[in-house]
């Protein structure tokens, strides 16, 4: 069976031109992007982008979520109250690998504010080069995932 290589993308106008960037560089690569919005530097509502994101990622649809703001808290706190994501706020490339290695993270997200196309870049590299480790970390994701059983 062939790999998924999708990935959900979303912003809101702070994270635009970020986003823009990463897809770019994501296509280079050989991905396809679903792009959830927005569209353009116009206000917007950055949850309405990654509800839109997390949901194709949850549902499968996507392997893995890209969501990006100006700080990257608002996207992931948002795309983390869709049940099945785990999206990991990320501002340097150790922390982007050891959350897909230790929490299966299939979501990452991004502040185009604290962090520069060219970091973003190593970031999301390490991100999609890590793999999840199973094992004892998979009897904490468990744990943490039934979370979502518990309210």
């Amino acid at each position: 069976m062939e790999e998924n290589r999708i990935i959900a993308l979303g912003c809101d106008h702070g994270g635009y031109a970020l986003k823009e960037h990463l897809k770019a560089h994501l296509e280079g690569l050989g991905y396809t992007c679903q792009d959830f919005g927005c569209h353009s530097t116009e206000s917007c509502d950055y949850p309405v982008f990654a509800q839109a994101a997390a949901q194709a990622v949850a549902q499968g649809a996507c392997r893995f979520g890209v969501v990006v703001c100006t700080t990257g808290i608002g996207v992931s706190i948002c795309a983390n109250k869709v049940k099945g994501v785990r999206c990991a706020l990320c501002h340097e490339p150790w922390t982007a690998q050891m959350t897909r290695r230790h929490n299966d993270a299939n979501m990452l997200a991004l502040g185009a504010g604290a962090t520069g196309p060219q970091l973003a870049v190593e970031i999301l590299d390490a991100f999609l080069a890590a793999q999840f480790e199973g094992g004892r970390h998979q009897r904490r994701v468990d744990l943490m995932m039934a979370l979502e059983q518990d309210g």
